[in-house]
């Protein structure tokens, strides 16, 4: 495990609050991620993880509380590409034919004006897919890959910014795992040059030696703030995610709304 990270706070959530129609999700998060430092959020579904993502990137609207980045409020906050950011469940695909290498480029945008790749775009690109392991497939129509190197793509294209900080939204979902294995040297690697990480997890698994902190929520609250849990079996986690009731008038999960 990483030693503790008492640097400058990269991200700073204080009593964040928020609604997904009249349903309360966020109900007074705090939450700080130190520069160079790896969180982990977790917590079942419908504990409010996702919802404290996309706070974070602009697409919730907290009622209440207020989130920093680098220092300054997002409100006015704009230098973008210090911030790398991977999406939950989708692919990198579209109806629009597409090479790896494409998509990847695509990332390099917070970085540049529009107009042709320089050679250090090109450097960038190169290396972040290579990072991923897909160096050898970097020509091919990412429409002809698995879903886990799909999120490898996605995740290349996040790290094509050279961003200071990466914020991931479960990223191991649906992940074969040959392609975990890959996923977690890339994040050793970039946590090794100093890269903030923010990530969603539903078990810690092949990430859990480069995690130094564990933020457990539950009903839009913190529960928990500290030393991962050790990896001995999902339910023994304080995020622990499962479909089926502890008891007969507990609600059943089902992610619907985060």
């Amino acid at each position: 495990m990483s030693t503790p990270v008492t640097g400058e706070a990269v991200i700073t959530i204080s009593g964040a609050t928020a609604t997904l129609g009249a349903r309360p999700v966020l109900r007074g998060v705090d939450l700080t991620v130190r520069r160079g430092e790896v969180v982990a959020l977790l917590g079942a579904n419908g504990s409010g993880k996702s919802t404290t993502i996309r706070a974070l990137i602009g697409q919730v609207t907290l009622t209440g509380g207020s989130i920093d980045l680098f220092g300054t409020p997002k409100k006015r906050f704009r230098d973008w590409a210090r911030i790398g950011y991977v999406p939950q469940r989708t692919t990198a695909s579209s109806g629009v034919p597409a090479t790896i290498r494409e998509v990847v480029t695509s990332g390099r945008l917070s970085r540049r004006r529009f107009g042709w790749p320089n050679k250090a775009d090109k450097a960038a690109v190169e290396r972040a897919i290579d990072l991923v392991g897909l160096a050898d497939r970097a020509g091919d129509s990412v429409s002809a890959l698995s879903g886990g190197q799909h999120q490898r793509v996605l995740i290349a294209r996040a790290l094509a910014s050279e961003p200071e900080l990466l914020i991931m939204d479960e990223p191991m979902a649906g992940v074969d795992l040959a392609s975990q294995e890959i996923l977690a040297a890339t994040l050793r690697e970039q946590v090794a040059g100093g890269t903030s990480v923010l990530l969603v997890l539903h078990e810690l698994g092949p990430l859990e030696p480069l995690i130094d902190r564990a933020v457990v929520l539950r009903d839009g609250c913190v529960v928990h703030d500290g030393p991962p849990p050790e990896a001995v079996g999902q339910h023994a986690l304080p995020g622990h995610d499962h479909v089926h009731p502890h008891a007969a008038d507990e609600p059943l999960r089902t992610g619907l709304l985060t």
